[in-house]
């Protein structure tokens, strides 16, 4: 086996690259073998995961199309469906920001719209270093402008998301970016290449060398050596997207399109590969004519290249000259590079000399697929020992709930925000910082609201039961703002599945989500895995992303977070109970991160969604917020910022339990409500009918933020304190 050094250069186990030899009867030349090595790495087979990922609920009443495809559909009535999915760009974005995540945005908007839908919604979750460090300032930067200038160009508004901030991030930034789109349940297209002799053909921009090797590079972890490769991230150009988005959707209404495919991980490769496998069939290209940027390429580097705004699509024969004329009008490549066939083989040939053929089967069902040894970590059974109780209560809470609110992951985020158009196409009813972004559907009543959730530390702590909540806290988001959740996509975002304990992060982790998506009725529908975030043996705590959409019938009836008149009484719904493990108060002010994560009752979770959404249908609340990180004290804060103005409050919580715990604690299955007084009534009998707890503990107004006994400060000192809370901590950037 004499290509066995560079199949291991590769990514290629030994044994892997002998199961090659003995499946070809042959070596492989170096064009399969970048294919295969491409095709099956973790990235593009998810070898080490797959076998988890069936654990996951994928059907149910509103799902039009599951995993497996570019994107997840559900239907939202009236003959319309949505269609989302979340997808990572972590390595990319590490070594260069703003072209990786750009080039993020650039891939999910494709995902989308190759299915046929229009997108009309961008959301992002970030997670990054050290803010004190230089170089987390430098991504953060990079990261936020790469979403801003791709989004901003091509006119899709980013209308929402969230950052976190850890040290175990440092040397593995997190970019996850969701997009959602809209069309009509008779206008879905897929990714098949059907019908022997029909023709294959390339769209979009010129292939050239970028983002070579990039699938493998993103299966791989980190070392010093990863700024190096900067050939490995592809480069984006938004306003060749643009043409592309529009193009395809005006080629889609011909009725020509048998399948096509977003030229993403692995490029022509995967694009070409996956077609026929859902398809049953084979596929040739003739690689001289993939139009091309850059003299001299080999089949190799056009196959492998990961340059960005292409896509493939098979046509009915006969009718290529009707797509021609729509992708010239648009000032874009169009070639007919090959056809579909009845080999079962994908066969590359450059003029007319076959230099690569391997079965399809052994690039997809073939491909190994792993159960991985997982074992419990360490640090599990030594953090589970940790008592918070053992911690003193501070006497100066005013002094603690300041630094909370100026903590970077707690503090306005406008900065972030304010560089994207989320208000471009003019559909965006919230504004970004409220619990979920909120869409309206032109030319109907309803809208779609979404958000995107992880709490990393209690997935670190606990990752069955910090995977669940993320799923619960997407859907309290979802009703708080009087949606209906209905669906999930994620993304899983982990260090090398080649250690056992990372393994068992993931394996628990997925088995949360999946108990949390059955019980609240919200399937997976789309998703990505992303392993390898990992620098030498330094792991990124587990970070399950997950993205969830909800239906808004009548888009009157959404509800924010904000406050909106003095003399409205505030409502709890839920308990507090003293649970401080893995929460922002223990980390921030005690820097420990230990303990259990507040635990989850799933039956509460589902009764709270039932009540929220009850109560928005009556018409009764004015503002409904979540708890999570930073408890009830945070919470209400966040309900007193309103955009537009800062509202007061004056509350008093009871409980037997310490005071740090009443104001800071993480219970979940809680939310604050606001409403006139004259409706209290009507509350009590939905929650009382829901089996949710309900306590009146205050009342909007006045210019203090006071909690009697725990909290007194001025609302506007608290506010400017979490106004410039991220700025101050990121000032350096800030300021460029």
């Amino acid at each position: 086996m004499s290509n066995l050094k560079t199949a291991l250069d590769h990514g290629l186990t030994e044994k892997e690259y002998k199961k090659i030899v003995d499946t070809l009867g042959r070596e492989p030349n170096i064009t399969e073998l970048g294919i295969l090595a491409a095709m099956w790495s973790e990235h593009c087979s998810y070898k080490s995961s797959r076998i988890h990922l069936r654990k996951f609920p994928t059907t149910g009443e509103v799902v039009i199309q599951g995993p497996g495809e570019n994107a997840g559909i559900i239907d939202i009535g009236d003959g319309q469906c949505a269609v989302f999915k979340m997808e990572s760009h972590n390595h990319p974005s590490f070594i260069e920001p703003y072209q990786g995540a750009a080039t993020g945005v650039g891939g999910i908007l494709r995902d989308i719209f190759t299915m046929g839908a229009r997108p009309i919604a961008i959301l992002d979750s970030l997670r990054f270093g050290d803010p004190s460090l230089p170089k987390t300032k430098y991504l953060v930067g990079g990261v936020v402008s790469g979403i801003a200038g791709y989004g901003n160009c091509i006119g899709i508004p980013t209308v929402g998301g969230e950052v976190y901030f850890d040290e175990c991030y440092n040397g593995n930034p997190l970019v996850n970016v969701f997009a959602l789109g809209i069309t009509k349940n008779d206008e879905i297209f897929r990714g098949y290449a059907t019908g022997v002799g029909n023709p294959v053909i390339y769209v979009g921009s010129k292939t050239g060398r970028d983002g070579i090797h990039g699938a493998v590079m993103a299966s791989e972890t980190f070392t010093k050596e990863a700024e190096e490769k900067r050939p490995a991230v592809q480069v984006g150009d938004p306003f060749t997207e643009k043409l592309l988005l529009e193009a395809c959707l005006e080629l889609f209404k011909t009725g020509v399109v048998v399948g096509i495919q977003d030229m993403g991980a692995a490029g022509l490769t995967s694009s070409s590969t996956e077609m026929a496998e859902r398809a049953g069939t084979g596929i040739r290209i003739d690689i001289e004519k993939v139009p091309r940027r850059e003299e001299s390429m080999t089949p190799y580097e056009v196959m492998l290249s990961e340059s960005q705004e292409r896509m493939l699509m098979v046509l009915e024969k006969g009718k290529e000259d009707i797509s021609e004329k729509i992708f010239r009008k648009w000032g874009l490549d169009f070639s007919v590079i090959g056809e579909v066939t009845d080999t079962g083989k994908l066969i590359i040939a450059e003029n007319g000399k076959a230099v690569a053929e391997i079965p399809i089967s052994l690039i997809s069902e073939e491909a190994p697929i792993y159960d991985r040894p997982y074992a419990e970590p360490a640090y599990i059974k030594e953090s589970r020992g940790f008592d918070p109780s053992s911690i003193p209560v501070p006497k100066d809470m005013n002094g603690v709930f300041m630094k909370l609110l100026s903590s970077p992951t707690l503090s306005d985020k406008r900065w972030i925000w304010e560089q994207y158009d989320y208000m471009v196409r003019t559909n965006t009813v919230v504004l970004p910082g409220s619990d979920a972004a909120v869409v309206r559907i032109k030319g109907t009543k309803k809208a779609l609201a979404m958000t995107v959730n992880c709490n990393p530390t209690y997935c670190y702590l606990d990752p069955y039961t910090g995977g669940a909540i993320a799923v619960a806290e997407s859907a309290r988001n979802l009703a708080c703002s009087g949606a209906l959740p209905l669906a999930v996509t994620d993304c899983l975002n982990f260090g090398s599945p080649e250690e056992p304990g990372v393994m068992w992060q993931f394996k628990r982790a997925i088995e949360g989500i999946s108990e949390a998506a059955v019980r609240l009725n919200t399937p997976v529908v789309s998703g990505n895995v992303s392993f390898y975030n990992q620098t030498g043996r330094s792991a990124v705590y587990p970070t399950p992303t997950i993205g969830m959409v909800g239906l808004i019938t009548d888009v009157e009836k959404h509800i924010t977070q904000w406050f909106k008149d003095d003399g409205d009484i505030i409502v709890l719904l839920g308990e507090t109970r003293e649970e401080l493990g893995g929460s922002e108060y223990m980390k921030q002010v005690h820097g420990i991160v230990a303990g259990d994560p507040p635990r989850l009752d799933l039956e509460a979770e589902s009764n709270l969604v039932r009540a929220l959404l009850e109560a928005s249908d009556r018409g009764i609340l004015k503002s409904a917020h979540d708890l999570s990180e930073g408890g009830i004290a945070l919470s209400l804060a966040e309900s007193c910022f309103t955009p537009e103005n800062t509202f007061g409050i004056t509350v008093e919580l009871s409980g037997a339990i310490r005071g740090d715990a009443l104001l800071f604690s993480e219970s979940q299955a809680r939310a604050l409500v606001s409403l006139d007084d004259k409706n209290a009534g009507i509350l009590k009998t939905i929650t009382e009918s829901n089996n949710v707890p309900m306590s009146v503990i205050g009342r909007v107004g006045g210019t203090g933020f006071l909690i009697k006994g725990l909290i007194d400060v001025p609302v506007s000192e608290a506010r400017r304190a979490w106004a410039a809370g991220f700025e101050s901590n990121l000032k350096s950037y800030a300021k460029a």
